[in-house]
């Protein structure tokens, strides 16, 4: 048998420092920090100018209008391949039914008196980054596009870098866009698109929160401005991750499929087994061998093997549990008996596909979550990208007299405990005013309606 590709960590005598263990791709945050900062910095100075040097430097491409002209929008969609479009319609379908039916919900309802409840208000303008770099990714449209158009929102703009040798974006991508009625689609890339769209520009309009998947250069752009409070964003959606869950009972030929599958992604994607199997181990790194020399993109998922590839061996479902939650996957697989009972007990994952018949890339394509997910362990902390990712929910509370006075002596209480008398004081010119009301002949107490 070859020489191993991933490496093994025995774990079967305890889990409970197994953090250390876990696999993650080498970054140097400081440097690219700094790059960012010194990006988002030229954009706020020089607006378009900035944008159009920087796609220069950084793609090869440095168009000072990056709008993508409708004429062009239309002749990406009427090149379309009919089968492709096809596929493309049925995924987004697929995804929008999904989506639909995780819309939040409005909801009212009534306490001692007091009615309140809470809105769902969608934002006016979002701005959608696609990436380039390695592939071309019309599936990442539909999967930021639709759930934006579910929730409401007004005003879309999609970014996405400019790859064809006429200056333009992927023509699939444009295609996909124009397919779901986007119009506002720039060719630009990197940590300057993200910029652009937060801060704006001479051509751009601010917008209101940024979401889709990228490098590490674009998601800490996405995280340094809204740190800065000017936009909102998505979860950390960095570098792609896949951890399977898997017993004596997985089909290793299976498993090392699904490995390679996220390998290809890039060099930096991180694969993880988690197994209680030992015999699983050597079946799928003999499954490897095959799968690797067959897969097109060799080098970059050997990259990704050697650099972040890595079996755990554990003692039973119990720890193999812990370890997955320690993980917190982007994507969680589970091979096991009764997958679908230990994939429920593993509580952090950005989606989990249960059992043998359902692999990740049923998710990055057509099964209806969505495939912009968190990764780096966000994952214990924040979901995927959603309907709900482009709606504010509004609180909103009526009081009537008679529930303002069954609640007065808590805030009363409250406010002097606090020493913030002036808030008190608020509750108790009402009191006074509801005195002076029920006093009066005839009088009737306040209800909102």
């Amino acid at each position: 048998m070859d020489a191993p590709r991933l490496t093994l960590v025995d774990a079967t005598a305890s889990v409970h420092d197994i953090h250390a263990s876990l696999p993650r791709p080498r970054v140097d945050l400081a440097a690219a920090r700094d790059g960012v900062d010194a990006t988002i910095a030229a954009v706020r100075e020089g607006g378009d100018r900035a944008v159009a040097e920087l796609n220069q430097r950084f793609d090869g491409q440095g168009r000072h209008d990056t709008r993508v002209p409708a004429e062009v929008l239309a002749s990406a969609l009427d090149g379309l391949d009919a089968d492709l479009r096809t596929a493309l319609e049925r995924a987004a379908d697929q995804v929008r039914w999904f989506h639909e039916r995780a819309k939040p919900a409005d909801w009212s309802d009534e306490r001692e008196g007091a009615r309140m409840g809470q809105w769902h208000r969608p934002v006016q303008r979002a701005g959608i980054y696609v990436p380039g770099g390695k592939a071309a990714y019309p599936s990442t449209v539909i999967m930021t596009v639709v759930p934006a158009q579910v929730a409401g929102v007004e005003s879309i703009v999609l970014s996405t870098p400019p790859t064809g040798a006429d200056g333009w974006p992927n023509a699939t991508i444009l295609a996909t866009a124009a397919l779901l009625g986007v119009t506002d689609v720039r060719a630009s890339g990197g940590a300057q698109a993200i910029a652009a769209m937060a801060l704006g520009t001479e051509s751009i309009d601010p917008v209101d929160i940024v979401v889709g998947p990228g490098n590490l250069f674009v998601s800490l752009a996405k995280q340094r401005l809204t740190a800065e409070g000017l936009v909102g964003m998505d979860g950390y959606a960095g570098p792609t991750e896949v951890a399977i869950v898997a017993d004596d009972t997985a089909d290793p030929v299976l498993v090392a499929a699904d490995l390679v599958a996220q390998a290809e992604h890039d060099e930096l994607a991180t694969c993880l087994l988690i197994t209680t199997a030992p015999e699983l181990v050597d079946g799928v790194e003999a499954a490897l061998a095959d799968e690797v020399a067959a897969t097109r993109h060799v080098e970059r998922v050997e990259a990704a093997l050697a650099g972040q590839g890595t079996a755990i061996l554990v003692a039973d479902i119990d720890a193999a549990v812990h370890v997955a939650e320690q993980f917190a996957a982007e994507h969680l697989e589970v091979h096991t008996r009764d997958a679908e009972q230990v994939a429920e007990r593993i509580r952090y994952a950005g989606t989990t596909f249960i059992g043998p018949s359902t692999p990740v890339s049923l998710g990055d394509y057509a099964s209806g979550p969505n495939h912009t997910l968190p990764t780096s362990g966000t994952a214990r902390f924040t979901g995927g990208l959603s309907t709900s990712s482009f709606m504010v929910p509004v609180n909103w509370v009526a009081y009537d007299d008679e529930s303002l006075a069954a609640l007065a002596p808590t805030v009363m209480a409250l406010s002097a405990a606090e020493d913030l008398p002036a808030h008190g004081r608020a509750v108790e010119v009402r009191m006074g005013r509801i005195a002076e009301r029920t006093s009066a002949p005839g009088a009737t107490s306040s209800r909102p309606t």
